[in-house]
């Protein structure tokens, strides 16, 4: 018999916006309902609500994984209720055998971590890209490289106009200091410990969101004239829609990048803040990645550098903290 509770509690392990965890669940007699947490959505950060959305879509495929780990064939309906729009999703178990591909990324819901800091100088091979593009194809989206220097210069230059532009929003800059500087003993939001500086030396480093408190350092420096730039990569999770069930599929295929990068042995970063903002949505769509789909988050995926220590293990909130009553 399929342990459900235990389920819902490994795909708790999902990455989501600035560690909100902006999710509830339901578990029925024969499955598990997934629903928003409209309480835990950034207006701010995130007006539209695809963060929020994106972030549950990484819980459900870490569910479905989980589910699979655990020998479970199951159907999954998403927004299976039209007058509810909080319910993304119903995973009902169902006979016969599990997916096979899914269980094989269950060692690394638990393994997997957001590296923020610099990577090391190895580019990833063709085998391991192949590999990340067919695991979020599998979970209904797709991922682009960015991968020649102008459109990489372009991502960067895109990436600090969305960070100048929300600094000026109303509440974005209080909202980001609620969710990264959380009292200790918080099981959500962006621990100090796993935020590091800037890494110096760099020639082009990748402009990451900015989350004051840091007290993660950056790997010890390379010997060497100079410092090389890191050759992590750099994706687009992309979707051939825009509206809510574009939202969840692109964050099913974000988990199943994530997982798949981990089982690799690869560090990853998503990165939301240039796709928060619509006009440099629209300028990644249209001028970096030149494809009539829509981007909905991205992805810096690169090997670990040297030397770098462990990441810790971000909290999360207590199953009964998420559980809602059965219906």
């Amino acid at each position: 018999m399929t342990d459900l509770p235990r389920a819902v509690e490994r795909a708790l392990r999902a990455p989501s916006v600035h560690n909100t965890q902006p999710w509830r669940w339901r578990i029925t007699a024969d499955g598990v309902q997934l629903f928003a947490d409209p309480l835990r959505h950034l207006d701010a950060t995130d007006p539209d609500g695809r963060d929020l959305v994106i972030s549950c879509g990484t819980a459900l495929h870490h569910l479905l994984v989980a589910l699979a780990a655990a020998g479970s064939a199951v159907e999954v309906r998403r927004l299976p209720d039209p007058e509810d729009r909080d319910h993304l999703a119903t995973v009902t178990l169902r006979p016969g055998p599990a997916d096979p591909e899914a269980a094989a990324m269950s060692p690394s819901i638990e393994r997997r971590r957001t590296d923020r800091r610099r990577m090391g100088h190895t580019d990833l091979t063709p085998t391991q890209l192949r590999a990340l593009v067919d695991a979020a194809e599998r979970a209904g989206g797709a991922l682009l490289p960015v991968t020649t220097p102008a459109a990489r210069e372009l991502l960067a230059s895109v990436m600090v106009d969305a960070s100048h532009r929300q600094a000026f929003v109303p509440g974005y800059p209080a909202e980001l200091r609620m969710w990264t500087g959380r009292y200790s003993g918080a099981r959500d939001g962006v621990p100090r410990e796993s935020v590091a500086p800037p890494p110096v030396g760099l020639l082009k480093p990748m402009p990451l969101r900015h989350f004051p408190h840091g007290l993660l350092s950056q790997p010890r420096e390379p010997s060497g004239p100079r410092v090389p730039d890191d050759a992590a990569s750099l994706f687009a999770v992309t979707t051939p829609g825009d509206d809510v069930i574009d939202h969840l599929r692109a964050g099913e295929a974000t988990s199943a990048v994530l997982l798949t990068a981990t089982g690799l042995g690869l560090a990853t970063t998503p990165l939301s803040q240039a796709v928060e903002v619509r006009a440099t949505r629209d300028v990644i769509r249209r001028t970096v990645l030149h494809v009539p789909e829509h981007p909905q988050i991205l992805l810096r995926i690169g090997h670990p550098a040297n030397l770098a220590d462990e990441l810790p293990e971000t909290p999360r909130r207590r199953l009964d903290a998420v559980l809602m009553p059965r219906s």
